[in-house]
């Protein structure tokens, strides 16, 4: 080990110290019910709202190869959601300026073009230090090798607000190791909410 990783080990493990239990324990806590995001139209839209049902996060853009899996979302969505599983579609313009437009534009381009009726969010940031909160922490759960490298980068949480895995961009939503994973996650009992 170099000296230079060495001090960077030992500085980590004093930030761990010195943050104490109730930090650590917060840390631990942390579930996708603690994030919130905007609506596409432009309201508080807190995860929270969802607890208890599966969930399915896309990060998604208009105008990549992978656009046409809005359909096969949308199908998901309408298939499963009243077995308690929801779509939210997170517009972002991360990879190759793919989602130019405002959230109007993008809204009217979903729904009109995929008949897409799931949640969508205002655009975000899901990539590095910017990114949003939830996408942050999904890499913090998950590790950097299964943040989004892509559009249509799909996270599945449980019905505990957990993170489950992930799916990268070329794995569609009627891909048989998605839905199963989805089927699984919807067939575990709901969780009591908490206070």
């Amino acid at each position: 080990m170099t000296f230079k990783a060495a001090l960077a080990a030992l500085t980590g493990l004093a930030a761990v110290v010195g943050a104490g239990p109730a930090a650590l324990a917060d840390d631990k806590a942390k579930t996708a019910w603690d994030f919130t995001f905007t609506s596409i139209d432009g309201k508080p839209m807190p995860l929270s709202d969802y607890k208890g049902r599966v969930l399915l996060v896309v990060n998604t853009a208009s105008f990549c190869g992978f656009t046409k899996q809005y359909e096969a979302l949308q199908a998901l969505n309408a298939k499963y959601e009243a077995q308690g599983f929801t779509v939210i579609g997170v517009p972002s313009n991360d990879f190759g300026g793919q989602e130019p437009k405002a959230a109007g534009e993008i809204k009217e381009f979903c729904e009109g073009m995929f008949g897409v009726t799931f949640p969508l969010t205002d655009k975000n940031v899901v990539t590095g230090d910017g990114a949003h909160p939830f996408y942050k922490w999904a890499r913090e759960e998950l590790g950097w090798i299964n943040a989004p490298k892509w559009n249509f980068h799909k996270y599945l949480v449980g019905r505990d607000g957990k993170l489950v895995t992930n799916f990268f961009s070329a794995t569609a939503p009627d891909a048989d190791r998605l839905v199963k994973a989805v089927e699984a996650e919807i067939a575990k009992p709901k969780v009591a909410a908490a206070n």
